[in-house]
């Protein structure tokens, strides 16, 4: 038996050690407390972070892609849908960022040489893109439902999209149908599902797809050239590498200040250290209420955010900040 100076006999020491108790009682009390509300503004959040649009129809327009598209809620609003974990060929190339990636999807997919020349190659790069559309369009053409948390899936900074996942009247995942039928490739930004699915999980479920309809040939993979897929992507990530270093080699614009929730992928990826993958990561975990939140982006160390810092500003801070564009 342990005795404390002051105490005598049993009764002393136990009235010694409830007293003793005492503070770390009530500290284990506030802890548990703290933890509860902590747990139960997490699963609120989680509840509220996308919203179900249900009878939702699709607005015919000239550029939609088959993962990029408008629709009209059945209240009668608007909105661009950017397909969460899916990538379909660029049917539309407008400039130099559609052309750089619709090179780049036609080398993951091994197509380059598909036709006899790279004009040829790339107008049939174009066909496939516009079977993928059409597709969407054939899926899409009961009412469907979107689940959405509006977070801004500008990938240039045209339009505004926001990010969505897609069921069809069959409740058939819009994303999951295209990659299984070999017209998009598993790629881009991901988060939880609405059946609770992680991202990650979501991601693998899509690459597992993509495998799948690679080993049987479907859609786009019944023209990859397999003996010059290795040396394909190879040579995309080759220049990716390169591009990289030139830009974080090169001075970055006076007055560039950005705003992490709403800036475009090419944005980010003008930061220092931020490439494609990273900048998904980041629009993945938006939005940001602290700069700080940032740090639980894999990839974005304590390092890394030092750098990144003093270039970002949440909100009304950024106009304040970035200085205007010369008038054209």
């Amino acid at each position: 038996m342990i005795r404390v100076p002051g105490d005598s006999g049993p009764a002393g020491i136990i009235g010694t050690m409830r007293r003793r108790s005492r503070p770390i009682t009530a500290v284990l009390r506030r802890f548990l407390v703290t933890l509860l509300v902590t747990c139960a503004c997490c699963t609120a959040g989680a509840a509220e972070q996308l919203v179900r649009l249900e009878g939702c129809t699709l607005v015919p327009t000239e550029w939609a892609d088959g993962d990029s598209f408008r629709i009209r809620t059945s209240t009668g609003e608007e909105h661009t849908i950017r397909l969460y974990g899916a990538d379909c060929l660029e049917h539309h190339v407008s400039g130099e960022t559609d052309a750089r990636r619709l090179r780049s999807q036609r080398r993951y997919f091994g197509i380059t040489a598909a036709k006899a020349d790279a004009g040829a190659s790339i107008e049939f790069a174009k066909e496939l893109a516009a079977r993928a559309s059409a597709e969407t369009r054939r899926v899409l053409a009961r009412p469907f439902t979107v689940h959405t948390s509006f977070a801004d899936g500008r990938g240039d900074g045209r339009f505004k999209r926001i990010y969505g996942f897609v069921f069809d009247a069959e409740g058939r995942d819009l994303a999951a149908h295209l990659v299984s039928a070999g017209l998009a490739r598993a790629y881009g930004v991901s988060r939880s599902t609405p059946a609770g699915e992680s991202g990650d999980d979501y991601r693998a479920v899509l690459q597992d797809l993509e495998l799948q309809a690679a080993h049987h040939g479907i859609g786009i993979w019944a023209h990859t050239d397999w003996n010059a897929l290795p040396a394909e992507r190879r040579l995309e990530r080759d220049e990716e590498r390169e591009l990289r270093r030139a830009i974080d080699g090169a001075a970055l614009p006076a007055g560039l200040v950005l705003d992490p929730n709403t800036a475009t992928r090419d944005e980010l990826m003008r930061l220092p250290g931020i490439g494609e993958t990273l900048a998904d990561r980041i629009i993945e975990r938006r939005p940001y209420r602290r700069l700080t939140d940032l740090l639980e982006v894999d990839g974005i160390g304590p390092t890394a955010y030092r750098k990144l810092k003093p270039l970002l500003k949440l909100g009304a801070d950024v106009d304040a900040e970035t200085p205007a564009k010369p008038a054209e």
